[in-house]
């Protein structure tokens, strides 16, 4: 089979002379040369599997198959098959194309992940001429910008741009990628609906081989509009705390200061050049214990914790009072910090201290008012003790005239003057009890045995109580704990709501016995239970909704600011003033705190 044509001896591709059969005939050198060590009988394995079916097509038609792939272990052959229709023959030549095939491969297997990327990334991907024409968009940008690739062919980028940003934009970028080929830019770019979009996109110059000129450039665009808003809001965040006229700190998770605005630096008297101050020179002992137990555990919580505090200069001076909110916070790698928010309460603190000596003055005024209609049954508990005095002083002087015949009478003076001495100091002790009911300044807050005050309350209006004939029922146990209150201010509460219970019961019950019940018992949450019960006519519920209002009365002659008053006294203590409809009169409940060392530490 060696002995070839000249054909095949003078062809420099492998080549060999297949029968109408497909049955190789002749082969030439370079087909041996390819062959290398391997028998003759593997030249069909270098052949196309169907190249029996591909001669008989190629005899059939009278004409060449070009580019016919064949594959053999590690090496790729391009076939050609060429008709000899005289001999019946067909000549079969072939060339190495492994290099060429594969290149092939990997730049097809390229062009298709580039598509792929390209069809699918959410960055816009675009070419453009050197002036900004539109050649080609990738898919994103119907999602980013709402036109299709087809709709962008061919228009001008800078239509899209906003007006403030085209003047400057578009001739530095061209002068960029004439320089450097490169060019990043931000800008604002129109959306197909109107409103517009932050875009950042990197630019690179495409050139012409031999002139260097720019042809073409390739663009890769990125929406970072929800980047751009979130770094002004944090610009105008940090606006807001520099500028804030509350003190501001900021404090890493070890407890440690790491930032003041310039409100918490002026307050607290440091300067730019001095260092951060510790939370333990900013507050005092009690309120950083408090901080430490409970503010950093409620505000990881609860993401905020708020308390009042004091905010002392580390330098000395003046303690400032604040509202503390402690704010937690967790950074973008996941690590928490807080802020604290300090707001000055020192004009707060001044008018509540005024607005408690108004209260204080008025409720002093409603005192003078209360004794001046208690006045008749005042002067008869100090009358009676007077007159008493009187009658033993007169007794004593006509048995001092008969000491000489009257073996008795120096132990009747005796007597007499015990007598005079007992009658003289209950005499004393009411005026006592009223100059301390009618004392003047300020509230004095204080551990209070709740039964002696109330038992005080009701000796003052017992005169006024009887002339009604009406009965205050005493139901007060001896072993309460103390209340914490002003002693003076909650006797006038009390004062208050037991004479508006006479004048409902004399109401109800003109001419005839009464009864007043006044209670009192320990209850749930550190309180004390005190409640006064009439058997007068009671109240409307529309009548209940304003009875605490001020200036509202439903007596003739009244000014509607008892129940008023003594419900802010009471709120001033920590407690509550409540009036509840009965079957039968009208019971008001109050209740007031326990003293204990909370309430002493806040006074």
């Amino acid at each position: 089979m060696l002995r070839g044509s000249p054909m095949l001896g003078h062809d420099p591709q492998p080549s060999l002379l297949l029968d109408a059969q497909g049955r190789p005939l002749e082969f030439n050198a370079a087909l041996m040369a390819l062959l290398a060590e391997k028998p003759l009988t593997e030249v069909l394995g270098f052949l196309p599997v169907n190249h029996r079916v591909l001669v008989r097509a190629c005899l059939d038609q009278q004409r060449a198959i070009e580019g016919v792939e064949a594959q053999f272990e590690a090496q790729i052959l391009i076939w050609t098959f060429i008709p000899d229709p005289q001999d019946n023959r067909v000549l079969a030549r072939c060339r190495d194309a492994t290099a060429q095939v594969l290149a092939e491969r990997e730049a097809t297997k390229a062009r298709r992940l580039y598509r792929l990327i390209i069809e699918n990334t959410t960055d816009l991907i675009s070419r453009h001429t050197p002036d900004g024409r539109f050649l080609d968009a990738s898919p994103a940008s119907w999602t980013l910008l709402g036109y299709w690739p087809e709709e962008l062919r061919g228009q001008m980028a800078q239509g899209l741009f906003h007006g403030q940003d085209l003047a400057s934009l578009v001739q530095r970028a061209r002068d960029a990628l004439e320089q450097d080929g490169y060019h990043t830019m931000t800008y604002r770019i129109r959306h197909r609906d109107g409103h517009y979009l932050w875009f950042e996109t990197a630019s690179r110059a495409i050139r012409e081989t031999y002139t260097g000129a720019v042809v073409e450039v390739v663009s890769v665009s990125r929406d970072i509009t929800a980047r751009v808003q979130a770094e002004e809001n944090k610009r105008r965040l940090a606006e807001v705390v520099e500028v804030n006229t509350d003190p501001v700190l900021f404090i890493d998770p070890e407890g440690q200061v790491t930032y003041l605005n310039p409100a918490a630096r002026r307050i607290l008297g440091i300067d730019e050049q001095q260092p951060m101050p510790t939370l333990a020179q900013l507050f005092a002992s009690s309120d950083l214990a408090r901080l430490q137990r409970d503010g950093w555990s409620g505000a990881e919580r609860h993401g905020v914790w708020s308390t009042d505090a004091r905010l002392q200069p580390p330098g000395g001076g003046t303690s400032v009072p604040v509202s503390l909110v402690l704010l937690a916070h967790r950074s973008a790698g996941g690590e928490r910090y807080y802020s604290l928010v300090a707001r000055d309460m020192t004009e707060r603190e001044l008018r509540e201290v005024q607005q408690r000596r108004h209260q204080d003055e008025l409720a002093h005024t409603a005192r003078l008012v209360t004794l001046g209609e208690l006045a008749s049954g005042i002067a008869h508990e100090i009358n009676q003790p007077l007159a008493a005095v009187v009658n033993y002083a007169n007794a004593s002087q006509r048995y001092l005239q008969t000491l000489d015949s009257n073996p008795q009478a120096a132990a009747r003076v005796a007597q007499g003057l015990e007598r005079i001495t007992h009658h003289a100091t209950h005499a004393s002790e009411v005026i006592r009890r009223l100059r301390a009911f009618l004392r003047k300044g300020q509230r004095r807050m204080q551990a209070l045995n709740f039964t002696d005050v109330a038992r005080e309350a009701v000796r003052l209006c017992a005169w006024e109580a009887s002339n009604c004939q009406v009965t205050i029922e005493d139901r007060l146990p001896d072993n309460l704990p103390p209340i914490y209150a002003d002693r003076v201010l909650l006797e006038q509460v009390l004062l208050n709501l037991l004479r508006n219970a006479i004048d409902a019961n004399r109401e109800q019950n003109p001419g005839q016995p009464s009864l007043i019940v006044m209670a009192a018992e320990l209850g749930s949450a550190a309180t004390v239970e005190i409640s006064v019960q009439d058997q007068g006519p009671g109240v409307s519920e529309p009548e209940l909704e304003q009875i605490f209002t001020p200036f509202y009365t439903s007596k003739p002659d009244g000014l509607g600011l008892g129940l008023s008053m003594s419900r802010s006294i009471i709120e001033g203590f920590g407690g509550e003033l409540q009036a509840r409809r009965q079957p039968v009169g009208l019971l008001m409940c109050c209740r007031l705190p326990l003293a204990g060392p909370t309430k002493q530490q806040q006074e």
